[in-house]
């Protein structure tokens, strides 16, 4: 049975994170727009404003809520964390506030999984806490994420693995107490066995940050919290290995795909805040003798954006719905991968068409920094390549239906309307006399 309707108790959860982000979570977004600011635990001002949030989000019982109860959390489930995702899409501050900032949202289910009992308590503890920040070191510079021409190698060395090569787009590397790195350990081992996945505390010596690579959408073009990191024979105990050798890409899908859900949820919240923006223009300006709000191009920009993003919030509530079924054994293990890769798809595309139209409609109070308006519009593309290039998804979407349909027999196809009503005759001959 399909059911939309969510049961009192949590909707007042809900009701009570909607109010508390659009006041303190948008304020913090105000009071400390830096880029990165919300990871860095050196700033002093904006981390005495944010304890007292995070001290209430506790006591409401919603901080970290990301984490199943095996590992500590409330146990919500992909529907009610997508329901709590879209809430926290409204401002900046608020996963931090929350306690479910990307990547230390992945990151720990990973240590809680795979982290031996002293990393826990090292790492795991302070993170989840929100003392610390983590960062995850996977892409390189000559390949992206693609871990088949990835050359950054780990080598054991008596009681230590020697990690040595270059990764690229290493978010937070800059403030991080640690990075959890993959790096080949057999070269010539298949690609799924190839690699392995290492605990790498940020003060071991050789770990060189190249630059900090800022991208679209950020005010500082020298202050990125992107990094370029050069691993120059980083030394690390044979122990700190997260998961068996080779290993490595299963443990880094452990961390995906209820994060891909998180992420497009909180793109439906910015989106719906770019759409309620959107629609306070439109009937607060006037322009020919009418309100925006009356022209018909106005309305095709708002029923469009209407349109797509109930279409998307569908589809990523659909897929969470299924990651629930097969937690709960009703589906099969893998079932969701195909519309996970739809969710990751469709995001860039949603997100650039919404806060496109919203743009629009502000003109050129759009595209100034006086409103949100521009700044997420000009970091919209970097959801195309998070978690993976689009393009890759799209392949492997295709692949994945073109493997459903058997060849026409014959010359034309199944659905040949002379060829199917030759066969309909065929078997009723009789059905056209009068």
């Amino acid at each position: 049975m399909i059911d939309f309707s969510v049961e009192p108790e949590f909707q007042a959860k809900l009701d009570w994170m909607d109010q508390f982000v659009r006041t303190e979570c948008e304020t913090m977004d105000l009071l400390f727009p830096e880029q990165g600011a919300q990871f860095d635990p050196g700033y002093t001002a904006a981390k005495r404003h944010l304890k007292p949030l995070q001290e209430e989000v506790k006591r409401q019982g919603l901080w970290a809520c990301h984490l199943g109860p095996h590992l500590g959390g409330p146990g919500y489930g992909q529907v009610k964390l997508a329901l709590m995702n879209e809430i926290l899409g409204r401002a900046q501050w608020a996963p931090t506030v929350f306690g479910t900032a990307a990547p230390d949202t992945g990151n720990a289910e990973i240590l809680a999984l795979f982290g031996t009992p002293e990393q826990k308590q090292r790492y795991l503890g302070p993170l989840m806490d929100g003392e610390i920040v983590s960062c995850f070191s996977m892409t390189e510079p000559q390949g992206g994420s693609d871990p088949d021409v990835f050359t950054c190698s780990a080598t054991l060395d008596g009681d230590e693995w020697v990690i040595e090569g270059e990764k690229w787009f290493s978010s937070n590397a800059k403030f991080a107490s640690f990075l959890l790195v993959i790096a080949v350990t057999d070269a010539d081992a298949p690609l799924t066995e190839r690699m392995s996945m290492f605990v790498v505390p940020t003060e071991t010596p050789g770990i060189e940050i190249v630059r900090n690579v800022a991208i679209a959408g950020d005010f500082d073009p020298e202050n990125g919290h992107h990094a370029h990191i050069r691993y120059n024979k980083v030394r690390v105990p044979r122990d700190h290995m997260l998961g068996e050798r080779g290993g490595g890409f299963k443990v880094a899908q452990a961390r995906l795909g209820g994060g891909r859900i998180h992420h497009a949820m909180r793109t439906v919240g910015m989106c719906n805040r770019a759409l309620d923006m959107m629609l306070e223009r439109a009937v607060s300006r006037t322009t020919k003798g009418k309100m925006l709000g009356e022209h018909q191009m106005v309305q095709e920009k708002i029923a469009d954006a209407v349109i797509e993003l109930e279409q998307f919030r569908l589809l990523v509530l659909k897929t969470a719905w299924m990651i629930d079924e097969v937690e709960a054994g009703r589906m099969k293990h893998g079932a969701p991968r195909k519309h996970i890769g739809m969710c990751k798809v469709a995001m860039a595309s949603v997100y650039a068409s919404v806060v496109g139209k919203a743009l629009e409609i502000h003109g050129s109070l759009g595209i100034s920094l006086d409103m949100p308006l521009a700044k997420w519009y000009g970091g919209h593309m970097s959801l195309a390549f998070a978690d993976g290039p689009t393009d890759a998804h799209k392949s492997q979407l295709a692949r994945a239906y073109l493997k459903r349909p058997k060849p026409a027999e014959g010359m034309f196809p199944s659905e040949h309307i002379p060829t199917r009503t030759a066969a309909a005759l065929a078997r009723y001959p009789h059905a056209r006399e009068s």
